[in-house]
């Protein structure tokens, strides 16, 4: 099977570290890639707003993964329930999808990330990242929205890859369709076997891109691999600006989390460096916050700027971004909603000066209040 085989090409275990930590890492500046150099049509302000416009739905267990379905539905994972269930993008009713089997919830692990196909209106496709009791691996089912009872509407999984190691924490699972068409996944290094983001047949500690049914992407750093770029600790966000660049939030392990751009065969430093230190032959974070500020999630792009939902630090960031690859942000970053509603899992844009914020306070470390979990509806600027 191609996905076997392409899942063995890059095979290790690992993930590492939990939610509420952040690590010693230490990164520079090398970009083995040129990005266009472009600035953004229309640059952020140095200072943003936040406006909470609504709760689109509440009363969600262990929300994870939300992608948004042709027409403004939103599907959302549940960690623990191993359930993908549709949101009425106007109304936020709720309907159960179905149940993914071989899912085997324990710690960090659990049904992940989910994304929706870019091809979706011919081939009703959905993505998702879970943990099984071997692995953690990345499958594919047909999600029939009509004609089906609920609960009964999604096929069975067709595996594309496994093999990614799994650990009771750092298991990554941000799955996202880059503006290539290709799908990038962001693994952990399961917090066992840290120099596993080192190793380049190692499937732990990366970001890998492949096409739509798992095999190494063409134009990947390494021909006939899937990894795009190493040296991860635990990548818990994926987003691509105006500009097509790719960048992700990482949870560091005492000292920095951190925000990167990612170039293509980067070595982003774990286990050796953390943080921001200038070494050759490492990448740098182009921003880096304290664990308690932060422990990142889910990123979005809006309005010019990335914005970072962080779990201990319970907390939207704002990154106003320059325009110009490898440069700091074009102002420091700014926070809002902190301690209003708890850990912060997923964000994304919702088009124009909108975004959807998910909650994660029914994750086991969280407090959860009534309501809990829910999807905020958010203008920015």
């Amino acid at each position: 099977m191609a996905a076997l085989a392409a899942g063995s090409l890059l095979l290790s275990a690992g993930c590492s570290s939990n939610d509420d930590s952040g690590d010693t890492r230490v990164r520079s500046t090398g970009t083995p890639d040129t990005v266009s150099s472009s600035p953004p049509s229309t640059p952020p302000s140095a200072k943003g707003s936040v406006k909470v416009v609504s709760t689109l739905t509440e009363g969600l267990a262990s929300p994870w993964g939300l992608a948004e379905l042709p027409g403004g539905d939103l599907l959302v994972s549940s960690r623990d329930r191993r359930t993908i269930t549709r949101i009425d993008g106007s109304t936020g009713k709720q309907t159960l999808v179905g149940t993914v089997p071989g899912v085997s919830p324990a710690g960090e692990g659990g049904l992940l990330g989910i994304a929706v196909s870019p091809a979706f209106g011919t081939d009703h496709l959905v993505y998702a990242y879970f943990t099984t009791a071997s692995d953690n691996r990345i499958a594919r089912m047909r999600y029939e929205g009509t004609g089906r009872a609920p609960g009964r509407q999604l096929g069975a999984p067709h595996t594309i890859l496994r093999g990614i190691p799994k650990g009771y924490i750092h298991n990554g699972g941000r799955i996202a369709f880059g503006p290539d068409g290709m799908l990038y996944a962001g693994t952990g290094e399961t917090g066992q076997t840290r120099e596993l983001s080192q190793d380049k047949k190692s499937l732990a500690g990366k970001i890998l891109r492949m096409t739509p049914d798992g095999r190494p992407a063409p134009g990947n750093p390494v021909p006939g691999s899937l990894m795009y770029s190493y040296g991860h600790r635990n990548v818990q966000g994926l987003a691509w600006d105006g500009q097509k660049r790719l960048w992700a939030s990482e949870f560091g392990q005492d000292t920095w989390d951190e925000l990167n751009q990612i170039v293509p065969g980067g070595n982003y430093g774990w286990p050796k460096y953390e943080g921001k230190v200038g070494k050759a032959g490492f990448v740098d974070p182009v921003a880096q916050w304290r664990p308690s500020e932060a422990s990142p999630s889910g990123i979005a792009f809006a309005q010019g700027s990335i914005w970072m939902a962080a779990l201990r630090g319970e907390r939207l960031w704002r990154i106003p971004l320059s325009g110009n690859p490898g440069r700091e942000p074009l102002a420091a970053p700014q926070s809002f909603l902190q301690g209003q509603y708890g850990r912060l899992r997923t964000v994304l844009a919702a088009g124009s000066d909108r975004l959807w914020l998910v909650t994660s306070n029914t994750d086991t470390r969280g407090t959860p209040k009534p309501g809990d979990d829910r999807i905020l509806v958010l203008q920015v600027r």
